[in-house]
């Protein structure tokens, strides 16, 4: 049998690997391609009660895009992904490369910064809405000590958005720390010889050999770390909720979505906002593709 690589394999060899790869291949159809399916088609209905729905064509969408509420939490959601995401990209390199030196108790040091990667997120926002309380939080009360009167973190519309990004660069370092670990014990020590060698100091080495070497893994963790931003939502639920006067301000489009679906019961509309947001996704992830040539370097 003759493939597209225009090499020659052997028919049974080809049977036993699809029969291998069929469980996740029909796990991935079912679980993920079919919902797609589904909302896709549902985007053009209009539900009404007891589940009962009916074919609304465009409806949802020349609603959504004359919706002044859709487009403000995209605002939003753009701010917290191009704001968190290069922070803890930053971030946890620079942490990665510290615990890949030989430093004491590096083990339990690395076990901290991936914590919050195994804490419920539930759990992590209930921990911080108590850190950024303003009258008792741990936060505003060291700050008092410095006799600095400290913000209202999540109740003041203009300081609550940072306060969530602050959270989700918390919550996400120790994932891509993880990342980058493996992707700096995968660089030659060779490298790093060489330029000993030549006199090169620490900072000029992590800029002319580790990051250039780096930058596959390092567009990975941004490709992925921009589509769990996207996909923010439990992190608003939890810390700042539909009574907060700041939900204006920090509220996304998956929070826009479960408001429409799970609240309002408009379940056709909040079909056509996880349409837009799936095209968003995809739209930034081959705009990443294309860009990638340009800085990131294969071996």
């Amino acid at each position: 049998m003759k493939w597209w690589l225009g090499r020659k394999y052997n028919k049974t060899d080809v049977m036993w690997a699809f029969v291998m790869i069929a469980p996740n291949l029909l796990g991935l159809m079912f679980f993920y391609m079919w919902p797609v399916i589904q909302t896709f088609y549902f985007s053009f209905t209009e539900w009404g009660d007891f589940g009962k729905y009916h074919w609304a064509g465009l409806s949802n969408y020349e609603t959504m895009l004359h919706d002044p509420d859709v487009w403000h939490t995209l605002r939003n959601t753009l701010l917290y992904t191009f704001l968190s995401v290069p922070i803890s990209i930053a971030l946890s390199i620079v942490v990665a490369t510290l615990l890949n030196q030989k430093i004491k108790f590096v083990y339990v040091y690395r076990t901290l910064y991936f914590l919050p990667v195994v804490t419920m997120p539930a759990a992590v926002a209930m921990v911080w809405k108590w850190l950024f309380n303003s009258d008792y939080g741990l936060l505003n009360q060291l700050l008092h000590k410095l006799s600095i009167d400290g913000p209202m973190w999540l109740t003041d519309p203009m300081v609550a958005p940072f306060a969530v990004i602050l959270v989700g660069v918390w919550s996400s370092i120790g994932y891509n720390m993880v990342i980058f670990l493996a992707g700096l014990q995968g660089i030659s020590k060779s490298y790093y010889e060489a330029a000993d060698l030549d006199g090169a100091g620490f900072i000029r080495k992590f800029w002319t050999i580790t990051l250039p070497i780096l930058s596959p893994t390092v567009f990975f963790a941004s490709l992925i770390s921009i589509i769990n931003a996207f996909q923010v939502f439990d992190l608003i639920w939890m810390m700042i909720g539909d009574k907060n006067i700041s939900l204006d301000t920090t509220q996304s489009l998956v929070y826009f979505f479960y408001e429409q679906a799970f609240v309002l019961n408009n379940e056709g509309y909040a079909a056509a906002v996880a349409m837009l947001l799936f095209a968003l996704i995809m739209i930034v992830t081959i705009i990443q593709m294309k860009l990638q040539n340009k800085w990131v370097h294969y071996e």
